[in-house]
């Protein structure tokens, strides 16, 4: 073409908007960028880890979710395993203690309370304090009943109860070879890590 040609040194972060993607990224990009000048966004982690005996005529509640079983969890709420190591999670990022100190099991209101709505609580706090729920990553380990028909119902619960995407939350369930507490049916237990934003 007869033209000089130069090598012009590139940044990753200048991004060239081309698919529907590329804006989904620039928009993240510069809200987290913008945040960061203005002393705003910081990412914040939390873990949660629960775990309840399984006896005899009690519900089995997991995500919400109510699965067939001949026993349940044992516990002051549903003992909804699952839930209560994500309030953890969720808690834990914000630096706001427990569910034993925000719920504790000595306070009748919270008798067989379903935790779900113990959850919309714990989404109403991180508002009050402008955190935003990036995502959730957990496990359920259980011997038996096989969980994975549930999770995603599980998941829908979930999310509908914090208001975010079902994609937002992953949730896996695994035995422990027969292992331990759980490998010998005595009790279920979950974990969870949670990402936000505030």
């Amino acid at each position: 073409m007869g033209q000089s040609v130069r090598v012009v040194e590139g940044d990753g972060d200048n991004l060239k908007i081309t698919t529907p993607g590329d804006l989904a990224w620039a928009s993240w990009f510069t809200e987290r960028e913008g945040g960061a000048e203005m002393g705003g966004k910081k990412g914040r982690v939390g873990l949660g880890f629960d775990v309840h005996r399984l006896a005899a005529e009690r519900r089995l509640i997991l995500g919400g979710i109510d699965i067939p079983y001949e026993r349940g969890l044992a516990g002051h709420s549903d003992a909804d395993v699952l839930t209560h190591a994500i309030i953890d999670a969720l808690l834990g990022a914000i630096g706001a203690g427990d569910i034993g100190r925000l719920f504790p099991d000595t306070d009748v209101q919270f008798k067989d309370i379903s935790s779900l709505v113990l959850l919309s609580q714990v989404r109403d706090l991180l508002a009050e304090k402008g955190a935003y729920i990036g995502n959730i990553d957990a496990v359920i380990m259980a011997q038996r009943p096989k969980l994975a028909p549930y999770v995603e119902p599980m998941t829908i619960a979930l999310s509908e109860t914090l208001g975010i995407h079902p994609e937002a939350i992953s949730l896996k369930a695994t035995t422990t070879e027969k292992l331990g507490f759980v490998g010998r049916e005595e009790g279920i237990a979950a974990q969870a890590v949670a990402w936000i934003e505030v």
